[in-house]
């Protein structure tokens, strides 16, 4: 955090720096760490030694520009040297070469890769940390059971657990325990260190028999006896190098290594004082951890909570790419072997630069960004989307947890969470609590804890608060009290008697005994959250849902920032990156929608500043920015330059303040519809932009290559009208669906009956062979429709004669709100659009002007968001006061009711300045009595009106909608294909087929579950019966998924048959299914 020394503030830190901290800690520290652990290479004889010198490796400066790597499809990444030398041992000669070993993906300043031309960001992973853990749980008889858990670095645990006759056992798997003697035997102790080593020497001497003894008199007994239960196996196994492998590989790599993590924590709970670098678990560790155990069980120590953050610790960006480091180093180290052996038998003389491949590091990287769990596509709904992404937490991932087994203590609110993890934003359904967000103040520390800044207060400077970062091990110690003053009179003492929390307990504690304070009043909260005002006065779940649905918000044409603001949501805007910022002062010399060319004031350079026009974000929206200073115009540096995207004014602006009312009408707003005015169609208030990617690549197949062409015979001409002589379809058409936008031939081989009459003719008559293609054009989906901005032909270098193409059409669609698409607003109040009443229809004001929502009163007391209330109250009176308000929350920690004081007032101050009295009725402020617009009387009760922010989310209809007559059927079931994407079916289950039996409808039942669904045979002579005419047949068989019950019965060994009985002679006609 920066500290300015004229006003002693603070500033809230860079919202990506976490990512981009995490990035430079792997490049400045990572590298040279994973280098060091690289060997030296001999061959078997021991002729030739190769090594590489780190020291002096070098990144170099990346090829291409960011904007290219996105637009070519290509990584944005860094070519990594090193210097090798190949060393001859019987000449003592050396031959040096610098090697390339391979790219590192790069991080940009807003903390995302660009890979294969796709932003990708790397999430932290919030993982238990390495070391030991105490814990009791309740047996079936009530006695409590004692248990130790040691994690190691890689994530596997062993337990230690002590029984009620006072012996202690590790437990090495699910099924098998030993005993503690035994698996320190086998780790290198004898008898007599272990007694030294313990506190309790007759505990450990009391349960050891004769034969126990036995399996620990020597080390190679007890490793027989530790190999024996840990691979459950019979007999009498011998003792031998590979059992001890074996065991080293299974067990102690995965269960022991401790890491510099672990080794610290371990020697802080046991109070030991073993080497920082000796990582790997000690027998004097495993005794220490048992004689901890025996104090436990008669009462003595502490058990640990494993829920409290300083048990935690985060797997960063940087922790994740040195992991994927260290890997493909170690892949190098195997290939460079391999390739020295193989050089000998074959007598070569190999050179450094023939040894090192670059495809390990290359391809580790590349599969790390493309598979791992943890690396996701960056989501660029919208500026906020793109900045929150970059700040998640997960519980899950490899080593982590999984929805489906996670308690429900591990989802909830810990108090070691204050001022770390947002206690807002997570995610809904099977992740909740799984994936949280960063407090906005926090850093990741050296060793992986959250910390989170606190002023401290002293004595000696009662005026100068020191601002300290604390990590949660330590602010448990103190007495924190909350941010219960303006942040700008830090060193003012407060009330006698002010609320804090000490040792996870919130009390209220006298002035002189606090020792922190709280920095910020929104620094327990994440960015999503800290953007929606008054959130003091909505229940919590609706608070959640509400910073999660400004995520989903769709940049708008024209943006307006809110009335009702929090003051966060210039930092958002502007860290976010999609602003154009004046990187130095000057003056502005040109400007036009592409580009703006600056003067440089310090030595007269002339800058050129592209701007973004009309880019395809990866969840269709369109990113944009559109210049907002003039020709002539002298700036300063850090000014805004250009607008980007959902900002006005380097403000961040997801919806429109419209005039909202809170009122039923005619039942069209209940269950949480709205009913909008046709003002929002007409004067394109909710008009957004969506760009559409699709996307066609020619093949080489055995009949030859594909061909890219316009001259494609049996198609009609007003299919091919938009495109070009090359067969590709030209900018600024207009499309429709099922129109052609690549025109694509496929050879095909062809067989006597696949020709058509004339064309065998001519073989016959003339010999000419006629050669068959296969249309397999680029066609426009249905729902597509719109205007081609943009055709990218990229021809990849291949190393054959031929290289494949690959074509992609961007189309523009212009989207106005309609019905069915969802708006909400920012307190968790969300809807679908119902109906879109004509403006003078819609309720109007006392001074004539219609309202534009209408939203069900019935939402808000039964959902507790009253901040909407407040929100729309007071937007009103913005508005007629042409002011804008920036509200910190918790308001009310100022004086009682401070939120309430504050509307009405602006409210009855608007309606003095405006001379409205309707603006402010005493009698029921901030609600006025409104008409009705079919009739023009008034409403019997007064409504309350107001301005409320509202955002169109990208759940819209257009996406949604979806009809199927005919189409694919799955291949084993026969039955339609699930989903829009494949043009599936709806599904009628069992629930279904009871309610049309409830009705009783026996043909529509039949139809649907034998000629809508798997009836093969019934939907042929259906669609024979419609081209033809005539009655369509009954279906005589059973479907065939029923067959398909009879195959599978089948594979079981069980027949299943039906007989006819003949009415006459009652002769069984045996007939199979």
């Amino acid at each position: 955090m920066l500290r300015n020394g004229n006003e002693g503030m603070s500033t809230i830190p860079g919202f990506s720096q976490i990512q981009f901290e995490g990035f430079c800690r792997f490049i400045n520290q990572g590298l040279a760490e994973e280098f060091h652990k690289f060997p030296k290479i001999e061959d078997r004889d021991q002729e030739m030694e190769f090594q590489l010198f780190v020291e002096r490796y070098q990144l170099v400066e990346p090829l291409i520009e960011e904007r290219d790597a996105v637009y070519e499809s290509l990584t944005y990444s860094s070519e990594l040297y090193v210097p090798a030398g190949l060393i001859w041992k019987t000449g003592r000669d050396m031959q040096q070469q610098t090697v390339f070993i391979g790219n590192i993906p790069l991080m940009n300043s807003l903390g995302t890769s660009i890979v294969n031309g796709i932003y990708r960001i790397v999430i932290n992973q919030i993982l238990q940390s390495p070391g030991i853990y105490y814990r009791s749980e309740l047996d079936h008889n009530g006695n409590s059971v004692y248990t130790s858990t040691i994690i190691s670095d890689w994530g596997g645990r062993s337990e230690l657990e002590i029984d009620r006759r006072t012996r202690i056992w590790a437990r090495v798997s699910r099924k098998q325990k030993i005993s503690i003697l035994v698996l320190s035997s086998a780790m290198g102790s004898n008898l007599r260190e272990i007694l030294d080593n313990v506190c309790y020497p007759e505990i450990f001497l009391s349960f050891s028999n004769d034969k126990e003894k036995k399996k620990i008199g020597s080390k190679e007994n007890a490793i027989l006896e530790f190999y024996q239960q840990f691979a459950c196996v019979g007999g009498d196994p011998v003792f031998s190098e590979s059992l001890c492998k074996e065991l080293q590989k299974k067990f102690f790599q995965q269960r022991c290594e401790l890491g510099r993590i672990g080794r610290r924590n371990m020697n802080r709970r046991l109070n030991l004082d073993i080497p920082q670098n000796n990582t790997f678990l000690l027998p004097r560790d495993l005794l220490s951890a048992a004689d901890h155990l025996i104090g436990m069980k008669f009462g003595m120590g502490t058990l640990d909570d494993m829920n409290h953050l300083k048990n935690k610790r985060i797997r960063s960006v940087a922790d994740l790419l040195q992991d994927q480091f260290g890997l493909a180093l170690v892949r190098l180290e195997n290939a460079i072997r391999g390739t020295i052996c193989g050089a000998i038998r074959h007598k070569l003389i190999p050179t450094p630069q023939n040894l090192v491949t670059s495809t390990s590091l290359t391809t580790t990287y590349e599969s790390f960004f493309g598979l791992h769990p943890l690396s996701q596509v960056l989501d660029r709904t919208n500026p906020l989307t793109q900045i929150v992404h970059g700040r998640k937490l997960s519980y899950l991932g490899p080593g982590g947890l999984t929805g489906r087994i996670a308690s429900f203590r591990i989802r909830d609110i810990h108090p070691s969470h204050y001022g770390r993890i947002c206690p807002i934003d997570t995610s809904e359904g099977i992740n909740v609590g799984l994936i949280g967000s960063l407090a906005i103040h926090v850093r990741i520390g050296h060793w992986g804890s959250i910390e989170s800044p606190f002023y401290e207060i002293s004595e000696r400077s009662k005026e100068e608060a020191r601002m300290i970062y604390l990590s949660p091990n330590r602010d448990e110690y103190y007495m924190v009290a909350a941010g219960n003053s303006l942040a700008l009179n830090r060193g003012i003492q407060e009330e006698q008697a002010v609320p804090a929390r000490y040792r996870q307990e919130f009390l209220t504690i006298a002035w002189e005994q606090i020792r922190f304070r709280s920095i910020f009043p929104f620094q327990y909260f994440s960015i999503g959250t800290s953007l929606i005002p008054f959130i003091e006065h909505n229940d919590a779940n609706r608070a959640l849902m509400s910073s999660n649905m400004q995520r989903q918000a769709v940049p708008l044409s024209r943006s307006e920032k809110c009335i009702v603001g929090t003051g966060l949501e210039r930092q958002t805007a502007l860290d976010s990156g999609v602003s154009v910022i004046a990187e130095r002062e000057g003056k502005i010399i040109y400007t036009d929608t592409h580009k703006i060319i600056l003067s440089s004031t310090s030595n007269g350079d002339t800058i050129n500043i592209p701007l973004v026009m009309y880019q395809r974000s990866n969840k269709n929206t369109c990113m944009h920015q559109k210049p907002q200073v003039r020709q002539g115009k002298s700036i300063k540096k850090g000014q805004i330059l250009a607008d980007g995207a959902a900002t006005v004014g380097g403000e961040l602006a997801l919806g429109k303040n419209v005039l909202v009312a809170y009122m039923p009408w005619e039942g069209y707003n209940s269950e949480d519809a709205v009913l909008i005015s046709e003002r929002l169609v007409y004067e394109d208030i909710y008009t957004s932009f969506h760009i559409r990617k699709y996307e066609i690549q020619t093949h080489v197949t055995s009949q030859g290559p594909e061909r890219i062409t316009k001259e494609i015979p049996h198609l009609e001409a007003h299919l091919l009208r938009n495109l070009d002589r090359n067969g590709i379809v030209m900018l600024g058409s207009w499309i429709e669906a099922g129109d052609i936008l690549v025109g694509k031939l496929t050879p095909q081989a062809a067989n006597e009956s696949s020709y058509a009459p004339e064309d065998r003719l001519l073989r016959a008559i003339l010999g000419i062979q006629v050669s068959t293609a296969k249309e397999t054009s680029l066609k426009l989906p249905i729902g597509g429709r719109g205007r081609v901005i943009d055709v990218r032909w990229i021809q990849k270098k291949g190393g054959s004669s031929y290289n494949p193409e690959r074509i992609r059409v961007y189309i523009s669609q212009k989207r106005e709100i309609k019905v069915g698409d969802k708006v909400a607003g920012r307190h968790g109040n969300k809807g679908i659009i119902s109906k879109i009443l004509s403006r003078q229809d819609m309720p109007y004001l006392q001074d004539g002007t219609p309202v534009d929502m209408v939203f069900n009163p019935l939402g808000v007391p039964s959902r507790m968001n009253v901040g909407q209330i407040f929100e729309c109250s007071l937007g009103l009176a913005g508005d007629l006061l042409k002011r804008h308000y920036r509200i910190a929350p918790f308001d009310e920690r100022y004086e009682q009711e401070a939120s309430r004081k504050l509307v009405f007032s602006e409210l009855y101050e608007a309606s003095k300045q405006t001379k409205n009295p309707w603006v402010f009725e005493p009698e029921y402020p901030g609600k006025s009595r409104i008409f009705d617009g079919r009739t023009g009387d008034p409403f019997e009760q007064p409504v309350l009106i107001g301005k409320s922010y509202i955002l169109k989310l990208i759940h819209q209809v257009d996406d949604k909608i979806h009809g199927r007559s005919s189409g694919h059927y799955a291949l084993v079931t026969q039955q339609p294909l699930r989903g829009r994407a494949k043009q599936g079916g709806q599904r009628v289950g069992e629930m279904e087929v009871w309610a049309l039996e409830g009705f009783g409808v026996a043909h529509i039942l039949q139809e649907m579950l034998t000629y809508k669904s798997d009836h093969i045979r019934a939907r042929q002579e259906l669609l024979g019966a419609t081209i033809i005419g005539g009655i369509v047949p009954n279906p005589e068989d059973a479907p065939e998924s029923f067959r398909l019950l009879v195959r599978e019965l089948r594979s079981l060994a069980l027949e299943l048959n039906h007989f006819l009985v003949s009415e006459k002679n009652f002769q069984i006609n045996r007939k199979e299914v």
